[in-house]
């Protein structure tokens, strides 16, 4: 994306389906705030609840734009001096909807700035990850029944 307004960004997003991996494995409800610092920089707090554990789980971290500000490029870091892409690689015009990956494919996430959607928003996220190469074989559609 060329052009990511973080005013309309910032706020929580639900997290609707992902493709797992190793730091949100089992966690469901997950949710991911975001605002904006003084220093240009946008904290990110992510929040899910572990079923096995029986408590919530938060991740604090901080994400930067990697070339021009507001170009949909971010990196964030959760843990210290390491930086993981943040790509925001489609977004609907009222800033409903976000869909984001990483540097390859290895990541896909799924937000909503309410922790339901629609059938055909679900359909509709399916159909343009798997034009972009998305293998969505494992895609984990995410309970959001805590949050609701």
């Amino acid at each position: 994306m060329s052009h990511l307004d973080v005013e309309r960004y910032k706020g929580t997003w639900y997290e609707i389906a992902r493709l797992d991996h190793s730091f949100e494995e089992g966690l469901s409800n997950v949710t991911a705030d975001y605002s904006l610092q003084d220093d240009g920089s946008i904290r990110v707090i992510n929040r899910g609840y572990s079923e096995e554990d029986e408590k919530w789980e938060d991740a604090e971290g901080r994400a930067v734009f990697v070339d021009e500000e507001n170009n949909g490029h971010l990196k964030v870091s959760f843990f210290g001096p390491f930086y993981a892409s943040y790509v925001v690689f489609e977004l609907d015009e009222d800033y409903r909807y976000a869909y984001i990956t990483g540097y390859d494919r290895d990541y896909l996430w799924f937000l909503s700035k309410t922790p339901s959607v629609s059938d055909e928003a679900l359909a509709e996220f399916r159909t343009v990850a798997t034009e972009k190469g998305f293998d969505l074989e494992e895609l984990i559609v995410v309970d959001q029944s805590r949050n609701r």
